[in-house]
C-alpha cells in the first residue's frame, strides 16, 4: 500500500500503524541528483515487495565527529530539495531537526519530524516538534534504556500530538561501539507507538576512525532481520548508490543496489511474523 495516497498527516500516521514500513535514503543531501535517484530506487524497492516508504535524508548534521565534516546544504537549499523530492516521487519525507526555532519552517516540507539520538531528552525541542502536528520520530539516546523512551515520548503527547515513532539505534557498549537488545522492541511498544529499527546507525561505530565515525554495514541484514523477528514495525536503512564515497555515515550506510534484497527478507519474515 502507497503511503502516497493519504491526504494528511493523521491520515499517513494511521497508515504506518497499519502496516510494516520503510524509512530510507541517504543519510544527508549531497547534490539533489543523487538524493531523487536514491529516492525513485528506494521507491522502486519497496514497491515491488509491497511495502510503503518515506524518504529520508537530512539538510544539516549538527553532530559530526568533526567540524571539518561535511553537514550538509543547509536548511533553505535542503528543504527545497526535500520539497521538490516528494512533489516528484510522491514520498512522504523525513528529515532531522536540532533546534525549536527551525520546527515551523521544516514542518511546512517535511510530513515526519526526526529528533536525533543525542537530542532525544531536550524538552524545548520535543514541545516545540510535538506542538508542530505533525509525526515526530524519536531515536532512542545511546544513554538510554528502552524504558526511558515513555517518558520521552509522553512530552509530545503532552503537546497535544499522539503521531509518535521510536526509533532504536543501538546502545553504547563500551567505546567506540554499539550493541542493540533486542528487548528494546516489545518494551517500548508497551508507549503505544510504532516501533522502528535504525539498523544502519546500529551498526556504526561512534567515533571509529578518529575524525569521523566508523561502521561495519556487512551486519545491517542481521540487525533488521533480528528486529522485525522481536517486532519492530518499521525498518530505517540509510542507503548510497556509492557508500564508499558518501560524505556522512558511508562505513555503516546500505549499498543501494543491495536495497532490493534485503527488503525481500524482511517483507518475508513480517508475513511470517503477521501470519500471513
Amino acid at each position: 500500500m502507497s503511503l502516497a495516497r493519504f491526504a494528511n498527516n493523521s491520515e499517513l500516521y494511521a497508515g504506518l500503524r497499519a502496516q510494516p514500513f520503510l524509512i530510507a535514503g541517504p543519510c544527508v543531501l549531497e547534490s539533489y541528483a543523487l538524493a531523487l535517484e536514491t529516492a525513485f530506487a528506494v521507491k522502486e524497492a519497496a514497491t515491488t515487495v509491497g511495502l510503503p516508504v518515506v524518504f529520508k535524508s537530512s539538510y544539516d548534521k549538527a553532530n559530526r565527529t568533526s567540524e571539518r565534516n561535511f553537514r550538509g546544504p543547509g536548511m533553505s537549499r535542503g528543504l527545497e530539495w526535500l520539497a521538490r523530492i516528494r512533489g516528484e516521487t510522491g514520498l512522504p519525507v523525513l528529515t532531522d531537526i536540532h533546534e525549536a526555532i527551525e520546527v515551523d519552517t521544516v514542518a511546512q516540507v517535511a510530513d515526519i519530524l526526526q529528533i536525533p539520538a543525542f537530542l532525544c531528552r531536550q524538552t524545548s525541542l520535543l514541545l516545540a516538534a510535538g506542538k508542530s502536528g505533525k509525526i515526530v520520530n524519536i531515536k532512542k539516546g545511546q544513554f538510554l534504556s528502552p524504558w526511558d523512551m515513555e517518558q520521552v515520548s509522553a512530552k509530545i503527547v503532552a503537546s497535544g500530538n499522539d503521531k509518535v515513532l521510536l526509533t532504536e539505534r543501538g546502545t553504547s557498549f563500551g567505546y567506540n561501539n554499539l550493541v542493540v537488545d533486542m528487548r528494546s522492541f516489545p518494551i517500548m511498544a508497551r508507549a503505544g507507538f510504532p516501533v522502528v529499527i535504525d539498523a544502519t546507525h546500529s551498526v556504526q561505530l561512534p567515533g571509529g576512525q578518529g575524525a569521523s565515525s566508523g561502521g561495519d554495514r556487512s551486519m545491517v541484514p542481521t540487525i533488521a532481520m533480528a528486529a522485525v523477528a522481536a517486532g519492530a514495525n518499521g525498518v530505517f536503512l540509510e542507503c548510497h548508490p556509492d557508500p564508499d564515497r558518501a560524505l556522512c555515515d558511508g562505513p555503516n550506510s546500505l549499498k543501494l543496489a543491495d536495497l532490493p534484497k534485503i527488503l525481500k527478507q524482511l517483507a518475508a519474515i513480517w508475513s511470517l511474523m503477521r501470519g500471513q
